[in-house]
């Protein structure tokens, strides 16, 4: 058992954490600037392990006085604005919250000699993909502000390692969806309609390819690198190795949901009007299959049914 403090723990990721962590035994402190509706079940749930702690990390005192009364024996740094579209929208925000609030938990991890974080990143730090398949060793050109917060927020962790023995790791995740996700991106947006009977057709997109990875095999993948005891690299992905086609995947949930309405056009994804998507692709996953025994267990058709599934059984 191990005490573990979450950040940004009322979000996707976050709260899926919450609930693994504390399936398993461990106490885990949370910490989000509101309880959300899934944290406050869990502390119900699991009162005498799971306990919400507010907290904005942009917020100096907060973040130092929650790492002294917990004194966590790790960290898993889920805290962010995350997605393309909100970081482009709010970019000083952005940069507040995912820059300037992992240097607060930095100094604090460094104050209160809490030597382990898991650091959540993403695949928007390569930029363009140079390939269909890319490893971690591809070159991180990051083009948005989301990419480019992220890639910094690795960069100052590696310099914070370097000048002061901190263990950070980053997991870089990519398009998680699944139960629970609350952003109306895709798939989200082809789930609901279809679990709500209406029509959606998308203009653009057939041809975007991306990894897309289930929620439950994005946490079992955070919590092989938060475990780990000896780390020789300070990053992996943590994603399929598989990056289906948008129509591919219109197709499969079609086949899987016979009258569904849906239909994308030919082209690349566009986020919003004049906001396309970068070439993207699979991330190989190779390094984590080696050094953290990751194996991803739904590929797109099991991801997808078993989100639909779900979806079907929490109609609201």
């Amino acid at each position: 058992m191990a005490r573990v403090l979450v950040t940004g723990a009322a979000g996707f990721i976050g709260s899926a954490l919450l609930r693994a962590l504390a399936a398993r035994g461990d106490d885990v402190a949370a910490l989000d600037t509101a309880r959300s509706p899934a944290v406050a079940e869990l502390e119900a749930s699991h009162p005498d392990r799971v306990r919400f702690m507010p907290c904005d990390l942009v917020e100096w005192h907060q973040i130092a006085r929650a790492l002294k009364d917990v004194r966590p024996d790790a960290i898993v740094h889920c805290a962010a604005i995350v997605g393309v579209l909100n970081a482009e929208a709010a970019p000083i925000s952005t940069m507040r919250i995912n820059v300037e609030g992992s240097i607060n938990l930095f100094e604090a991890m460094r104050l209160f000699d809490v030597r382990r974080a898991v650091h959540i990143s993403s695949e928007e730090i390569y930029g363009h993909f140079d390939g269909d398949t890319i490893d971690e060793t591809h070159p991180a050109r990051p083009m948005k502000p989301y990419g480019i917060s992220k890639f910094a927020v690795e960069q100052l962790a590696r310099d914070y390692v370097r000048s002061h023995g901190l263990d950070i790791v980053h997991a870089r995740t990519c398009w998680v969806y699944g139960p629970r996700l609350p952003r109306p991106r895709i798939p989200k947006i082809l789930v609901d309609a279809v679990v709500d009977k209406r029509p959606f057709h998308l203009e653009s997109g057939a041809d975007f390819r991306v990894d897309h990875v289930y929620i439950e095999d994005s946490v079992a993948g955070i919590l092989k690198v938060l475990d780990h005891p000896e780390h020789r690299f300070d990053v992996y992905n943590i994603a399929t190795g598989c990056a289906p086609s948008l129509g591919e995947i219109v197709t499969v949930l079609k086949e899987l949901a016979p009258g569904a309405d849906l239909s994308v056009g030919p082209g690349n994804y566009e986020f919003a009007k004049g906001v396309p998507a970068v070439r993207k692709g699979a991330l190989e996953i190779g390094r984590a299959r080696r050094e953290l025994d990751y194996a991803p267990r739904y590929d797109i058709r099991s991801g997808l049914a078993a989100y639909l599934d779900w979806r079907r059984r929490h109609p609201t």
